[in-house]
This record gives structure tokens, C-alpha cells and sequence, in this order.
């Protein structure tokens, strides 16, 4: 007999206390152990609509909805007695007659029973001619082929704008994505039909239903039923995890898609296939490598083998190791001020500090220009400065003096590190490591890529990249393809959030154009991208004074603490280091706990977690503030002033304005922007729907 268990079941596992779910637990071991032994009570729920729904005994009150049947048993729901079988009485779980996908059905005679958010089907009206029916041009077959349950048809038939955001909970989850991405887009994806022979294996059953093999695999899906995305999968993202590719792949999508999600399961999954594997899972910050591994413990589970085969390290503490172990000797980088006044001083009155910064941080230095013949021959990819060769030779003792100056003081610069690296793996035919997945890949540089690229062997499945270009907040564009890195043809794109609410993700998107077309042509779509939940609409606020705006934010904090919100799910992020002040103040005004996220990557703890948009880069809150969004602070002032050329001051207001989209998208359920008046030109964007 298979034995299976619901996301149903562990959504609300995760809502009961600890205690109570202990004894749960307990339960659904025995009932994997053997689900005819006497000491398990079953009583039919005879009022549900579905004969298969049993309920079992956990003590007094506590009760697990089952499905059973001849072939298998299904862990679909846990609560008190009252309420368990008050779910029970008003679902069915039913094969889909067209998708041929296991669905868990709510009937519809009994959702009117409870719920007077929707229309009687009996008679439906015609609603007014100023709210459209938007579903009116899909004919029975299109209804069904996306997976709408036969009884629902008429609801989606006569659902407005307005009404389809109360309906939608009630469909099953392919069902209700798919019409709204057909609200948003026009577009129907039917999916390819499919009949397995068992309807559980069906791609769609898979995203609410796993099978469990096993005690060990029980335990880990239980012990943290809160992680949804450690046990269930979007088709889409599972396509992504199990496919073999022949070469470099990437996953893309907006923010909270769920391309970290693919990241994670995809790195399991390899580890977990090839015992001698050393895969390494990276990305930029020390705070998100550590959520990175907490997740994949989470994945993997305690017991399991496959964590000691993943690395999972920043991409910077991954390069320093592997300097120390190919040179023996520990690298010694320049600080930032330090190279800034050695490209000053050496630049004299040859060229203005600002191109000369720019041109070294973004030509000489990514690609380790060592030679006046190599500087002439560079690509230039972004840099509307067209110089010649006599301004090259001008400008090129400004940087050969540079680098003799950090030779002198033995120090060196991270390109040049990851250069050193690249280089000396790039002619050894055995790699540091099997696999390499990155995170946040949208801010790899030049030399990022060259150095993975030497660092990965040659072949299928040995790089994968996620992220999103509309969260580009370090690089300028240039071409991966010119790197030897071509993800043509192997590049998905994500299109449902599951992480931000519907009003908080279309409030963020008006920062971004619609489509996104990195320089290989390689084309992200954001159009399609919808979520599967609503919430409070986001509030954008200009406060007449630093203390107004403060304690603003301190009864915005207190009321989300009110309404259940715990402070570890409270992140509130300012543009830099110079806003911090602003933001420690309000913390002593609303008389509230918080640690501030730094490369150490403290543990929460019950505070909230206050820092900078670079810092808030793949972690996620369920109320986030982002303040003091003031005039001259966003986009920042000292970066419009250091620009050497036109197209670097739009990328600087390309990526200001990824840096606001990265810290309102850390946000699940609220979202709360501030700032002094007349405030930041970008919030205007925010507020205002694209016409």
C-alpha cells in the first residue's frame, strides 16, 4: 500500500501547537508502520461527500483525516475533531476526468453552506455591464483542460475582476493559476495532456501530494511542515530540478518564484545520485550562504549523506580557499578607499577621477588588462566612451601605476584573485568541484564567470545559474556566450509567486520594464508572472520630518505584531549605511528588539532584522519597511555624481531601481514605504499603475 501524505496535512500540522503536533506525529508513524494495527481507531466520516474519508484517533480531541483506499493511504488533514471533520465533510479527492491529475475537490453545494463570497450557480446573474465577466470567451473544454473541477464551471463562467480573487482559493492550484495568468496576459496554457497510470505521479498531483518511502523521509517532511517547498514542487520548478542538461542552464523569474527553491532541490538531488559528488551551492553574501545551508539541512534532512557533499560558501570565501590551496598564501585585498585614492592620485590631471574609477572597476580590473597591446583589444560592451588608441596610451601608466603601487604593498584586488584562481585550474583536467550552482546569479561579473567557468568541468549538469535580471544590482550587463557560458536554449523562466502577495508584487513590477533581454538575447517575460494570494495593499508615505516618518513606522510595526506577526518576520531596510541612524532610532521609539544583518549572519532570535537593500538580497519577511526613500538618497546622489558616461547613469538608475524592487519584494503580506518629502522620484512609479 503507498503511503502519502497532502500539503493539506502539513499546513495545518504547522498551525497547531507543539504539543498537539507532537502527538500528531506520533500518529503518522504508526499509521506508515502499520495502518492495521488495533491500537489505530478509523471511523468513517459519513457525512462527506467522498466514502474514502476515515478519521483517526490522536487523543481526545485531535484527529487526522484519511483517504484510504485498497492501494494506498493519504494523510490529507489534521485538526480538532469539530473542525477536521468539518474539512473533510465539504472536499472529495477525485482523478481529474481531462488532466488526468489527483485533485483534492471542495464541493460546491457545501462551500455555499459556509461562504457567502460567492455567486449561486443554481441561477446565475448577469452582473452589471461595468464589471466584465473575464473568463466569458473560454468555452467548457478550455475550463476544463487547465483542470477546473466539472462543478466549478459555472463559478468560473460568471466570475468578474472583482469576484475572481474569492473564487480562486476554492480552485485547485493549477486551476487557479492558470486562469490568472489568462487574466493577466489573455493567454490560456493548456497543459500537454497526460493520462499516468497512476494519477498521483501526474506532474500536477506532485505539487500537493508526496509519497513517502520510507520512516526517515516521514520525519523530514514533518519536522518542518512550514517549509512547503522542501516537500512540494510547481511542475515548472520540477522540470528545472530533474532535467540533464548538455551544458550551462539557468532558471529565471521575478522575485519570490521560487528560483532559490530549484537551487536547493536541484543541488540535492545531484548529491544525492552520485555519492563521489563535491558540488558546491554559492552566492554572494555571507547571510544568504548561511540561509542557504540552513535551508538544504532542512531538505535533506538530519540523517541524510548528501550535506557533507555540498559546499555551500559565499563565492568570495569559495576563491580565497582555493588562491590559499593553488599558491599557498593567503590573499591580502585592498580596501575600497585605499584603491580609490591610489586610481586618484595616479590619474593626476590625465582624466577625470570618475572615469578613471569607472574605467578600472569596469574594464581594466574585470577583465585583468595587463598589457597596453590587451587594453586596445578589450570589449567594450556598455561603455559609450569610445577611446581611441592615443587616449589608450594616455590612460595606460594612469593603471600600470596602480598595480605596481598594490604590488609594492603586496596587496591585491578580487578579480585579480579570481583570475589567479581561473588560471590555475583552467589547465588541470581534475576540478575542485562536480557540480556548481549559483544563486542571485544575475549580479555575476566578468571575472565570476571566467573563474567558474575554469573551477567547473567540462560537459552537461556542471554549471546552473538562478536569478532574476530585474534584481541586477552590482554588474553591468556583458555577454555570458563571449565567457564560453551559453544558456540559449536552456533558460526557463518561472511565472508564479508564491512568496509576495498579488497587490505587493504588481506595486514592485511597476519599477521594471515588462520584459527583460539580457546582451546574448537570452528573453525574460514578467507579464505572466502572477501570485496565488492577495493582501493589504502596499502603503507609500512622505512624512514632513525624519521623527514623523519614525513613528510611522513604530505603529506600522506595532500594528503587524497585533495582527500575529512575530519580530523575526519584521525586516525594515534603508538604501545605505549613512540612512542606518534613521532607522536605530526607530527601534528605541517603538520599543523593539533587533539585530542588524552583517556578513556573520546572526541568528533572529525573536528581533527584527534591520539593514541595508544589498543586505535584504534573498531573505524574506512578512512585513517589511523600506524608509527613508528621500530625494537625493534614492537613487543616491555620490553614484549619479561619479558616472563617467551616459550609459553608466542609466545603469545606475537601472539598478537603483532594482535596489527598491530587492527590498519591497522581501515582503509576504505588508509593505510599508517611507520617506521625507518631497521624497524619492522612483516612488511615484510605485504608486502609479501603467496605463
Amino acid at each position: 500500500m503507498d503511503f502519502l501524505i497532502a500539503d493539506t496535512f502539513t499546513d495545518a500540522l504547522a498551525r497547531l501547537p507543539a504539543q498537539e503536533q507532537k502527538a500528531v506525529k506520533m500518529s503518522a508513524f504508526d499509521l506508515q508502520l502499520d495502518p492495521s494495527s488495533p491500537g489505530l481507531s478509523f471511523h468513517r466520516i459519513d457525512r462527506s461527500k467522498d466514502p474514502n474519508f476515515w478519521s483517526v484517533r490522536v487523543n481526545l480531541d485531535i484527529r487526522i483525516v484519511v483517504h484510504k483506499t485498497e492501494a494506498s493511504l493519504l494523510l490529507a488533514y489534521v485538526d480538532h475533531h469539530d473542525r477536521a471533520y468539518a474539512w473533510a465533510e465539504r472536499r472529495r479527492i477525485e482523478t481529474h476526468p481531462r488532466t488526468g491529475a489527483v485533485q483534492i475537490v471542495e464541493v460546491r453545494e457545501r462551500v455555499e453552506e459556509i461562504s457567502h463570497a460567492l455567486p449561486a450557480v443554481e441561477e446565475p446573474a448577469s452582473p452589471p455591464t461595468s464589471t466584465p465577466l473575464i473568463f466569458a470567451g473560454l468555452t467548457t473544454d478550455d475550463l476544463l483542460s487547465v483542470g477546473i473541477p466539472e462543478d466549478w464551471i459555472a463559478d468560473a463562467r460568471t466570475a468578474t475582476e472583482d469576484s475572481f480573487f474569492a473564487l480562486a482559493p476554492h480552485l485547485p492550484a493549477e486551476a487557479a493559476e492558470a486562469l490568472l495568468e489568462f487574466a493577466a496576459t489573455g493567454i490560456l496554457k493548456k497543459p500537454t495532456a497526460t493520462q499516468p497510470a497512476d494519477p498521483f505521479i501526474h506532474p500536477d498531483a506532485q505539487r500537493r501530494f508526496r509519497f513517502v518511502e520510507n520512516q526517515a523521509e516521514l520525519a523530514a517532511a514533518l519536522d518542518a511542515p512550514w517549509d512547503k517547498w522542501a516537500v512540494f514542487l510547481h511542475p515548472s520548478q520540477r522540470t528545472m530540478v530533474e532535467r540533464s542538461f548538455s551544458g550551462p542552464a539557468r532558471v529565471a523569474g521575478s522575485a519570490g518564484t521560487g528560483k532559490t527553491v530549484v537551487a536547493l532541490h536541484r543541488a540535492a538531488r545531484l548529491a544525492a545520485g552520485e555519492t563521489d559528488s563535491r558540488l558546491l551551492l554559492t552566492t554572494f553574501s555571507r547571510p544568504l550562504a548561511a540561509s542557504l545551508e540552513r535551508k538544504l539541512r532542512v531538505l535533506a534532512g538530519p540523517e541524510s549523506g548528501v550535506v557533507p557533499r555540498i559546499t555551500v560558501a559565499p563565492l568570495r570565501e569559495v576563491a580565497s580557499e582555493l588562491f590559499q590551496l593553488a599558491l599557498g598564501r593567503k590573499p591580502h585585498v585592498v580596501a575600497d578607499d585605499a584603491l580609490r585614492a591610489l586610481l586618484v592620485r595616479a590619474a593626476g590631471t590625465t582624466a577625470s577621477p570618475a572615469f578613471v574609477l569607472s574605467e578600472w572597476q569596469h574594464v581594466v580590473d574585470a577583465w585583468q588588462i595587463d598589457s597596453l597591446e590587451a587594453y586596445a583589444g578589450v570589449p567594450r560592451l556598455g561603455r559609450r566612451n569610445r577611446l581611441g588608441a592615443r587616449q589608450r596610451e594616455r590612460l595606460w601608466p594612469v593603471f600600470e601605476k596602480v598595480r605596481a603601487s598594490l604590488s609594492e604593498r603586496g596587496l591585491t584586488t578580487w578579480p585579480a584573485i579570481l583570475a589567479k584562481v581561473a588560471g590555475h585550474h583552467t589547465a588541470q583536467t581534475e576540478k575542485p568541484f562536480s557540480h556548481i550552482i549559483v544563486d542571485e546569479a544575475q549580479d555575476l561579473g566578468v571575472p565570476e564567470l571566467r573563474f567558474l567557468a575554469a573551477v567547473a568541468p567540462s560537459g552537461g549538469d556542471a554549471l546552473f545559474f538562478a536569478g532574476d535580471s530585474g534584481q541586477r544590482i552590482f554588474q553591468q550587463p556583458f555577454s555570458w556566450r563571449s565567457l564560453g557560458i551559453d544558456v540559449r536554449g536552456r533558460s526557463l523562466t518561472l511565472s508564479v509567486n508564491y512568496r509576495t502577495s498579488h497587490q505587493i508584487r504588481t506595486a514592485a513590477d511597476r519599477l521594471l520594464p515588462t520584459t527583460v533581454r539580457d546582451v546574448d538575447g537570452v528573453e525574460e517575460e514578467r507579464r505572466g508572472t502572477v501570485s496565488v494570494f492577495e493582501g493589504p495593499i502596499p502603503a507609500i508615505e512622505l512624512a514632513d520630518g525624519e521623527e514623523q516618518e519614525v513613528a510611522r513606522v513604530a505603529t506600522f510595526i506595532r500594528e503587524a505584531i497585533a495582527a500575529g506577526i512575530v519580530m523575526s518576520e519584521i525586516g525594515v531596510f534603508v538604501r545605505s549605511p549613512a540612512e542606518m541612524p534613521r532607522a536605530r532610532r526607530l527601534i528605541a521609539a517603538g520599543d523593539l528588539r533587533a539585530y542588524e544583518l552583517s556578513e556573520q549572519g546572526e541568528d533572529a532570535a525573536g528581533r527584527l532584522a534591520l539593514g541595508t537593500m544589498h543586505q535584504a538580497k534573498g531573505l524574506e519577511f512578512k512585513a517589511v519597511v523600506v524608509m527613508a526613500c528621500d530625494d537625493e538618497v534614492l537613487p543616491l546622489a555620490s553614484r549619479i555624481q561619479g558616472v563617467a558616461d551616459e550609459v553608466e547613469l542609466e545603469d545606475v538608475y537601472e539598478t537603483e531601481r532594482h535596489l527598491l524592487y530587492v527590498a519591497c519584494t522581501r515582503a509576504r503580506d505588508r509593505l510599508l514605504v517611507t520617506g521625507v518629502q518631497p521624497g524619492s522620484e522612483f516612488l511615484k512609479d510605485l504608486a502609479t499603475s501603467r496605463s
